[in-house]
């Protein structure tokens, strides 16, 4: 399961970020592709030069395999497990762009640098499920793409490519965004302000403290109940202006939803955790993550790396 959020400081620049949650890890780190790297897609030619992108994966057969990254002019994705409603083609098709699963992400953002240019593309775009390699199959993802105007879902289902306005900007997992976004209104009765007094006949009450109206916003680690929680923490939290005063709403926002270890089982009996939270800054070009295990906020700048190397960068 995963978490994924984007919201703007005072002046307008986005901050994006996500929480990874499964049993284990998978050896990731901070990859950064520079803009003279080659990238020769699965059923595309070879990219010419394109954005330096920064972001948490993997690298496979020289290949960035993201599980969240930004291209530097400020457009974002992350995948967010979505099992047994994502439904990928089973081959090409002619009269679409076909992308596999796998480089989804990193064809987005090498792609567009803004969500429009990206939701206008995606009308024609086939997702193909091919995966790199034998070792690696392919993932049911549906994906959040963010910039600093807006954000979108990506879900490619059985009625194929699927976009949604997301003005929550937030995402979670199953089920889809539609069904998701129609819940919340079981919970217009939250708000964070303190009630006032109120009179039963002569009997008079007031709140214990701050957080009566709260009340009913759920508390658990089920998808559809860390949607609510993290629409409502995103929504609500007060603009922010320093680098410094967003990086730390981005982190305790997506703690308000962390999973933590022996709290909820898998069907395999593995206990899921939040394997990491990271997160990129338009503003600095900086990306900031911490782990399970180390929680002190780390960072990575894509101004102190040749981004004319032709070589993938793994930190």
């Amino acid at each position: 399961m995963c978490t994924g959020v984007r919201f703007n400081d005072s002046a307008g620049n986005m901050y994006f970020g996500r929480n990874l949650d499964w049993s284990v890890g998978y050896g990731e780190k901070v990859v950064i592709t520079p803009r003279g790297y080659k990238y020769k897609p699965a059923f595309l030619g070879e990219t010419n030069q394109s954005p330096a992108v920064i972001g948490m994966g993997i690298i496979v057969e020289n290949t960035p395999l993201y599980f969240d990254c930004a291209n530097e002019n400020g457009l974002a994705i992350a995948g967010l497990n979505f099992p047994g409603y994502a439904k990928y083609e089973t081959a090409m098709v002619g009269d679409k762009t076909n992308v596999a699963a796998y480089e989804f992400p990193f064809w987005v953002v090498l792609n567009f640098n803004t969500v429009d240019e990206a939701e206008k593309a995606l009308k024609e775009v086939a997702i193909v499920a091919k995966p790199i390699n034998d070792q690696y199959p392919v993932s049911e993802l549906h994906w959040i793409i963010g910039d600093a105007k807006r954000s979108i879902v990506v879900e490619y289902t059985e009625k194929g490519m699927e976009i949604f306005e997301n003005n929550v900007d937030i995402l979670t997992n199953q089920p889809g965004y539609g069904w998701h976004k129609e819940n919340l209104r079981n919970y217009m009765n939250l708000f964070p302000q303190m009630p006032k007094e109120v009179k039963w006949e002569k009997a008079k009450m007031t709140a214990f403290g701050s957080g009566s109206l709260m009340r009913g916003l759920p508390g658990d680690y089920y998808s559809p109940s860390r949607f609510v929680r993290v629409a409502y923490l995103n929504t609500h939290y007060p603009i922010k202006t320093t680098e410094e005063e967003n990086v730390s709403r981005l982190f305790h926002t997506l703690t308000g939803v962390a999973m933590i270890d022996g709290a909820a089982a898998m069907a395999d009996g593995q206990f899921e955790k939040t394997v990491y939270t990271g997160g990129y800054s338009i503003k600095t070009k900086t990306y900031y993550y911490n782990t399970y295990e180390e929680p002190a906020i780390k960072s990575v700048a894509l101004s102190d790396y040749n981004l004319e190397s032709a070589e993938l960068i793994a930190v």
